[in-house]
């Protein structure tokens, strides 16, 4: 029996928002470690070692995607820039995949969500996934279709004057653009990005040195407040949905649209329903794995919920996206590759899962409604410690942008004025956020230097324009 619709609005509310309590801290602390990485590790320009389709350019585009943020349509633009430089398809393909599935926030909200056993069906059917994908792409890939598209897109974006962001590779704007002293006008796609190439072409010593300086910091909260701004819409609508999917989808619809009972063909059609609605969920990134607690709970099977999880890249929106960037041909080719490699990689986990008896019973669990997601426990005590590193790296960017003196810190980029510490060089004055900056200027004075006066003709130039 179907709840009063206010009774059971409210009922979804609490489930939603009891979902998103409950992996509140874990995807705080995956953004960070994200962050971290993206700050931290250093990474080559990914089209120019992608542009083989043999396998250690496959790993290395599976890496880069996993080291990336976990933003759908992030991931499909940063995709296009990647293939329009030469990028192979087998290599783009499989970073669009690793950003969106392999990274650190997607696994600890599955593994509190849905459990040990869907994270590790994820880890490995991802790399399963890739594996397979590149196989089929191998073998059907209509070369001269993409060579035409490539060539394509290369005189559109010349034609408009497109010019892609040097820090995230996706397409800069007017609003947010720099020429460099060398004459060389660059744009970026937000302030954000701007900012990051400014730390970039500040300079900075190793991690550890500037983790104990504020301007080390800042680069993080930079990155931080950009993960964030790319992913909260389809965050939040994912657990909203869910708990309105729980309350209101009557069970006889997911017994109508899964095969309930045991054998292959059960198993195989769970897999291809599971992506088909991913594709016409218009929920993705990290979103569907709340849906996913829904499909779970309606009674899909293991691998109907897995292979749902793997889809967030052929959703309507982002087919959408493929069709504006590339065409209609080589859409549906992206859209069969993804359908056919996830369909089949949900079902050979159900099949993997099931022979090493791990496929988990729903039977044991609490359901959604029964569940109190409200409490002084663990999960209390993880989202206060989240939240309160969330605020310091907000306050950490928001310090830094809006520094006071027109001054940059010349190792880390941050805004800083004349009463913090300073070291001259060259008959000039630098200042710095920071004792720790102060110290790895004054390791290597001249290059820290000349970079900064590189910026600092940088910004000049921009105002002038």
């Amino acid at each position: 029996m179907e709840p009063p619709l206010l009774e059971g609005v409210l009922e979804s509310l609490r489930i939603g928002l009891g979902f998103l309590w409950t992996a509140a801290w874990a995807i705080i602390m995956g953004l960070t470690i994200t962050s971290l990485v993206q700050v931290y590790v250093s990474k080559e320009r990914m089209a120019r070692v992608l542009g083989e389709s043999d396998l250690a350019s496959l790993t290395k585009a599976t890496a880069f995607g996993a080291a990336s943020s976990g933003c759908s349509f992030g991931a499909v633009a940063i995709a296009k820039g990647l293939f329009t430089k030469g990028a192979h398809v087998v290599n783009v393909l499989a970073f669009m995949f690793a950003s969106t599935n392999l990274i650190v926030e997607l696994g600890l909200m599955i593994l509190l969500l849905l459990g040990w056993e869907f994270l590790v069906a994820e880890l490995l059917g991802g790399v399963v996934l890739i594996a397979v994908m590149a196989l089929i792409v191998r073998v059907t890939l209509p070369k001269a279709l993409f060579d035409e598209v490539r060539a394509e897109l290369d005189r559109r974006d010349h034609e408009r004057g497109v010019t892609t962001d040097p820090t995230c590779g996706m397409e800069g704007t007017d609003e947010h653009a720099i020429v460099t002293d060398g004459g060389e006008r660059l744009k970026f796609c937000s302030e954000g990005c701007l900012e990051t190439y400014r730390q970039q072409t500040a300079g900075g010593g190793g991690w550890r040195e500037e983790l104990r300086s504020w301007g080390g910091w800042y680069k993080l909260g930079n990155q931080y407040r950009k993960e964030w701004s790319m992913i909260w819409t389809d965050v939040v609508a994912g657990f909203l949905v869910s708990g309105f999917v729980i309350v209101f989808v009557p069970q006889r619809v997911w017994n109508a649209l899964f095969v309930q009972g045991d054998g292959l063909l059960v198993i195989a059609e769970n897999a291809i329903v599971g992506v088909a609605i991913a594709v016409v969920s218009f929920v993705g990134s990290m979103g569907n794995v709340p849906f996913a607690v829904a499909l779970w709970g309606g009674g899909i099977s293991f691998a109907g919920v897995i292979a749902f999880v793997y889809a967030d890249l052929i959703t309507i929106p982002v087919l959408n996206v493929y069709r504006k960037y590339y065409g209609w041909a080589v859409m549906l080719y992206i859209l069969g590759v993804f359908f056919v490699t996830m369909a089949f990689t949900g079902f050979l986990m159900e099949l993997l899962f099931d022979a090493l008896g791990i496929v988990p019973d729903l039977a044991g669990g609490e359901t959604a409604t029964e569940e109190t997601y409200f409490q002084l426990d663990y999960t209390f005590y993880l989202n206060l410690v989240a939240f309160a590193l969330s605020v310091f790296l907000l306050y950490v960017y928001r310090r830094g942008l809006g520094a006071p003196g027109q001054y940059r810190d010349p190792v880390c980029g941050m805004r800083t004025d004349d009463r913090g510490p300073n070291a001259a060089h060259g008959g000039e004055t630098y200042y710095f956020c920071s004792t720790a900056c102060k110290r790895t200027f004054e390791d290597a004075p001249a290059e820290f230097a000349r970079q900064s006066s590189s910026d600092s003709d940088s910004e000049a130039a921009h105002d002038h324009h």
